[in-house]
């Protein structure tokens, strides 16, 4: 295995103790879920390092939910991806909350026992949560594999997709603190199993349309072989996966893929599939985990970048007249640098290099690196990831969250990824890595003007600090939960209890915090999904866009946190909104979250 830090300084173990392994089943249960452990962990701890995160979830309760990922053995690939989680302000108190998506069990599949219940945990302040989940009406009981949140009826209040392992759910949010499933209702009748949604108005007409990626066309009566029968009597001839030579389970190589799905919305709140008519009906049938739209090419409407698992990644970029061109391989970003695809899973958006083009951070399977595409422009892509510095970093682990963030507000976005295996059977062999592992954050060092190059920094995990711990982590979701200006992060870990890590990082530098507020009559969707914010300070402009979706299949809080260093004061922030409209807004002080409306400018609410 290679190694990418200097062990003078860093300790890094690839077997740091032998723990117990806990892994209960069931819902969200009364008692206090138990701690996931694994007998090792790949990563590195420094005794001089700053803590950047403190784990804060044994103070909430949210200590108390239980992830379901079926069974602890992951003998079938359905077991194995679930946990998705989205952040954001359901009841428009301005403080976000917090929406855990639950998985399932293939018994309950077969009707012999009850799906797992998701939760929605309403934020109080002061890192108090309430689980408000049966008043809110979203406990969901079936499969969850994604969220993506949009006010897609724009009335000011965001709407949540579930997409399931199933039949999906849009959850239609009342107001008044209750959600109503209108999926049926609204024409999304969508049942299989699907993904990382994202919405996003891609024809201008000031609602929001749902893209919908489909991962695997799985039937409960076709399993594919069991791990757990590998060598038993009567299996001779039957077709076992192997890792490295031991039976896992299968997937998703190997197994049928689906087609993915674009719902575009119609003047009376019904959705239309249009997959075909716009040209995105993945006839590779791939295996999609993670989308979204955004503005690539910077033409002023939505493309559409899809992840793939073992499969090329998908670009669509926007014809202006319905329609999508795919240019996957032609951008730069259907494989990497070595002409390799990937199985992608996690997907962060974000201008890492503040030259006003929107980048993206990709994590793969474990064995391979993660991959980080920069924007050339003409929607051209660069995969840069080991002259970045965070490709031999990844390989030991197997990503699935990731999102930019800038952790110490300095003005340039860092990475933060959550990592975990999908075969319980690596805590059985010395194969340098494990069920259980650490986040990884690799800080921003900023762009070299004349060279134009960038490079990240791993940070090392402090002691008894957030990145220290070992989780079997899928979904992560960024937001500022406690109001101070940095970023917080929640992590939604499989067989276990969530991840709430509070950021104590030591920074005096500066901040702000924006809500927008769009307005459908000027053809923007009233929660403004598709604009752009470019702040300027001191000669470096950063680009900020309000997205739905990626992650890994979850949802960051869609408030524009921005990170301004040193500066007191911005010395321009200009708003594109999303149908076309451009604003210039006077910031008059820093450190504050603020609402601005299109067309009005700063609003108190």
């Amino acid at each position: 295995m290679k190694k990418s830090v200097s062990l003078a300084i860093l300790i890094f173990s690839f077997a740091l103790s032998v723990f117990g392994q806990t892994q209960p089943m069931g819902g969200v249960s009364t008692g206090e879920a138990k701690t996931y452990t694994s007998r090792r962990t790949v990563g590195v701890v420094d005794a001089n390092a700053p803590k950047v995160f403190e784990d804060v979830t044994g103070n909430t309760v949210l200590k108390n939910y239980l992830q379901v990922g079926g069974d602890k053995s992951k003998n079938y690939i359905v077991e194995t991806t679930s946990g998705s989680v989205a952040i954001f302000d359901y009841d428009n108190d301005g403080k976000p909350d917090i929406f855990l998506l639950n998985g399932g069990t293939i018994e309950a599949l077969k009707n012999k026992g009850k799906m797992p219940r998701s939760a929605l945990y309403r934020n109080l302040g002061n890192w108090k949560f309430e689980d408000v989940t049966d008043k809110a009406g979203v406990s969901n009981e079936r499969w969850g594999m994604g969220l993506a949140v949009g006010d897609f009826d724009n009335d000011g209040f965001p709407d949540v997709f579930a997409s399931n392992y199933g039949t999906a759910r849009l959850y239609k949010n009342n107001g008044d603190g209750t959600f109503t499933d209108v999926a049926e209702k609204v024409g999304l009748n969508i049942k299989g199993w699907f993904t990382g949604a994202t919405f996003g108005d891609y024809d201008k007409d000031g609602r929001l349309d749902l893209f919908v990626p489909a991962y695997v066309d799985f039937d409960l009566n076709k399993l594919p072989a069991n791990p757990a029968d590998f060598g038993k009597s009567g299996t001779a001839g039957s077709s076992f996966c192997l890792f490295r030579g031991q039976p896992v389970m299968c997937g998703p190589r190997g197994l049928k893929g689906a087609k993915d799905r674009l719902f575009h919305q119609q003047a009376d709140g019904t959705f239309e599939d249009v997959s075909i008519k716009a040209k995105v009906t993945d006839e590779g049938d791939y295996y999609g985990f993670a989308a979204v739209f955004v503005d690539v090419d910077d033409d002023d409407d939505l493309d559409l970048l899809v992840v793939n698992d073992s499969t090329p990644k998908q670009l669509y970029i926007n014809q202006g007249d319905g329609t999508f061109e795919e240019i996957g391989y032609a951008s730069g970003i259907a494989l990497n640098e070595n002409g390799r695809e990937q199985a992608g899973m996690g997907l962060a958006i974000g201008d890492f290099d503040n030259d006003g083009l929107v980048d993206f951070h990709i994590t793969n399977f474990y064995d391979d690196s993660n991959t980080l595409y920069r924007n050339d422009g003409d929607a051209n892509f660069t995969d840069i990831t080991f002259q970045a510095g965070i490709g031999e970093p990844t390989i030991p682990f197997l990503g699935w969250g990731t999102s930019f963030l800038d952790f110490d507000n300095d003005g340039w976005k860092d990475i933060l990824v959550a990592n975990g295996h999908v075969y319980p059977q690596v805590d059985n062999f010395q194969w340098g890595t494990s069920f259980a592992q650490q986040l990884l954050l690799f800080k921003n060092g900023k762009t070299d003007v004349k060279t134009k190059q960038t490079r990240f920094e791993r940070i090392a995990a402090a002691p008894n600090s957030g990145l220290a711990m070992a989780i079997p982590a899928r979904g992560l979701a960024i937001g500022d939960l406690d109001g101070d200006g940095r970023q917080d992060a929640v992590i939604n870990n499989i067989d276990t209890a969530p991840t709430i890590l509070r950021n104590v990082s030591d920074n005096k530098n500066h901040w702000l915090r924006l809500k927008l507020v769009g307005d459908p009559a000027k053809k923007t969707p009233k929660d403004a999904v598709g604009s752009r914010v470019f702040v300027t300070i001191g000669g470096v402009r950063q680009r900020f866009d309000a997205t739905s979706g990626g992650g890994c299949a979850s949802q960051n809080d869609q408030s524009i946190a921005i990170g301004l260093g040193v500066a007191s004061k911005i010395d321009k922030l200009e708003i594109r909104w999303a149908g076309g409209a451009v604003e210039t807004i006077v910031i008059p002080k820093v450190d504050r979250a603020l609402i601005i409306k299109e067309g009005k400018g700063i609003v108190t609410k």
